[in-house]
């Protein structure tokens, strides 16, 4: 059995490692940007995140796999027949944000099951001043500004008409985009912050529902387990919980079906 609770603070320390070398590069002359052949930017501050990252986790958890955006593992930890568990890592997650200028990007760490089940999560926004985190059975908390961090619970919300939407933007919707559309004319407020930030309010309970219909593995993780860990949901928009599918959708969980049947209902 694993100590979640060593395993988390390892992770705060990867994140603490990973907002010096993120802040250190943000709004810099010096930032190098590329374009990936999905033709996404990437910087030299994703790489050298995950790098350091990898490299930090090779000491420290030698027998565990990592999974990275930049630099792959999905395959070997997901087919491993060695009972290894396996951490998830995107170095900055809201990399346009990040080029830009913009302060809504963080490091998100997480470590998964060798039955894929997320345990521990931590999202770091240096930028924002706030950090996320949770282990599985520990509860869901927030630091702001380097204070004590407190614990951070989903609202009561439980009517779609009284729900604050928060979303990334209205592409990759599919047949599902004019469905979403309309049920923004009857909620009580919609916003498109998009990315973790999202996620992480409905954490909070400060937003209801969070979607994004277009999501790797590395995007969802750890928001996952803060996510549930506050007492909410995290799934997908085919009606699977987890961080495992394609799109991802956090509620208060009271609001989840509701969501998921307004979004897939079929017209005509």
């Amino acid at each position: 059995m694993r100590d979640l609770a060593l395993d988390l603070s390892l992770a705060l320390r990867l994140a603490d490692a990973a907002d010096a070398m993120s802040m250190a590069k943000y709004r810099s002359a010096e930032l190098v940007v590329e374009t990936k052949p999905d033709l996404t930017p990437v910087t030299d501050a994703d790489k050298g995140i995950e790098f350091m990252i990898r490299d930090l986790l090779a000491h420290e958890r030698p027998t565990d796999l990592v999974i990275g955006e930049e630099f792959g593992g999905k395959d070997e930890a997901l087919a491993s027949s060695n009972n290894q568990y396996y951490w998830v890592i995107d170095p900055i997650d809201g990399t346009k944000n990040f080029i830009r200028g913009v302060p809504t990007w963080g490091t998100l760490i997480a470590l998964v099951t060798p039955e894929h089940d997320v345990v521990v999560g931590v999202v770091s926004a240096p930028a924002l001043y706030r950090r996320w985190f949770a282990h599985k059975a520990g509860g869901a908390f927030l630091s702001e500004n380097g204070e004590p961090a407190r614990r951070i619970q989903v609202s009561a919300v439980h009517s779609l008409g009284d729900a604050s939407i928060s979303y990334s933007d209205l592409a990759g919707w599919g047949d599902r985009r004019q469905n979403f559309v309309d049920l923004q004319e009857r909620v009580w407020r919609t916003r498109g912050l998009g990315d973790f930030w999202s996620h992480m309010l409905v954490a909070e309970g400060a937003v209801d529902i969070a979607v994004e219909p277009s999501l790797a593995l590395w995007d969802m993780a750890a928001n996952a387990i803060i996510v549930t860990e506050a007492g909410g949901v995290f799934g997908d928009l085919e009606g699977n919980h987890g961080a495992h599918g394609a799109s991802g959708l956090s509620t208060n969980g009271k609001l989840h079906q509701a969501f998921l049947s307004a979004v897939n209902e079929r017209n005509g």
